[in-house]
């Protein structure tokens, strides 16, 4: 039961990482209706910010982890946030009117040059990210070792998703995110400024991201320029999952994808890992592609 119980802790503080980048997919695509393949890599820029940053802002907060972890990770969520801001202007707003696949293919190329230019400015080499979470043993036992790591990650995801679906549900300017995912032409006539509104999505989404980055670097100590491909495949997995467009959705398939690679890991093989992620999505597009929590929707073609 003791080591039940450590791999739940582990697969939900896996599966929080994973919904915090999940609700960036899920609000570029219920706004826009296309997926923004460079989201992990703004994760991954996240990371090395927080790389920088950390050995600098540490001294000045008097060794204080918490403090610093913090201040940290809002400076990782404002250079994210300028990021994602700026790659939706730069390459997706002048192809807005295009197809969508115009618009994949362009979020396609722009995850690869932030990887390969990320190898370029930061180096392949994988560097050691510096502790801003303290880890300290709650519970230590033979079975079962609880880190106050876990435990803040944990909290810190469910405080942001929880602001985030403030943000969304009430106040006007997610009132307004929520009209333009409706119909973009008739929240138009009805004078919402319909870039804000996107560059708003983005901001939300990337700023999660850099968060998230944050979180699992200081689980995950190691990061490197491609850092951003698997947790970015897996929140995309986990948007799918849950009904990609709901926030709830991708929540909750995060949990889901962060509890079953535990689980398999823990009690299977480490060996499919990975795998199993890639499992659920075929599992879930060919019985309920329209996810958990999404209604099924009819297209006219």
């Amino acid at each position: 039961m003791s080591e039940f119980f450590q791999q739940v802790i582990n697969g939900v503080s896996l599966g929080s990482i994973y919904a915090l980048i999940a609700l960036g997919y899920t609000m570029v695509y219920g706004v826009l209706g296309f997926i923004n393949f460079a989201h992990g890599d703004v994760f991954m820029i996240g990371a090395f910010v927080g790389y920088y940053l950390g050995p600098l802002i540490l001294p000045l907060t008097g060794d204080s982890m918490i403090f610093a972890g913090l201040l940290v990770m809002l400076a990782a969520m404002v250079v994210c946030s300028v990021l994602g801001v700026t790659i939706e202007k730069v390459a997706y707003r002048p192809l807005r009117s295009r197809p969508k696949l115009t618009i994949l293919i362009t979020a396609i190329g722009v995850s690869l040059f932030l990887e390969y230019g990320g190898q370029l400015v930061f180096g392949p080499d994988p560097k050691l990210f510096p502790e801003l979470i303290p880890s300290k043993a709650i519970i230590d036992s033979s079975d079962l070792v609880i880190n106050t790591n876990s435990i803040i990650v944990i909290a810190t995801a469910l405080v942001l998703m929880l602001i985030l679906r403030f943000i969304v549900f009430n106040t006007r300017m997610g009132t307004a995110m929520r009209a333009v995912a409706f119909n973009h032409q008739t929240a138009g006539l009805m004078g919402i400024n319909i870039d804000r509104v996107i560059s708003l999505t983005f901001v939300l989404g990337s700023s999660l991201a850099a968060a998230a980055a944050i979180l699992y670097a200081s689980v995950y100590p190691s990061i490197n320029p491609l850092m951003g491909i698997f947790p970015g495949l897996k929140a995309f997995i986990s948007a799918v999952l849950g009904g990609i467009g709901n926030l709830t959705g991708a929540a909750i398939g995060g949990m889901i994808i962060g509890l079953t690679e535990t689980f398999v890991t823990g009690y299977i093989s480490p060996a499919f890992r990975d795998a199993i992620a890639f499992g659920i999505l075929i599992l879930i597009l060919l019985f309920r592609p329209s996810g958990i929590l999404r209604r099924h929707e009819t297209e006219k073609v």
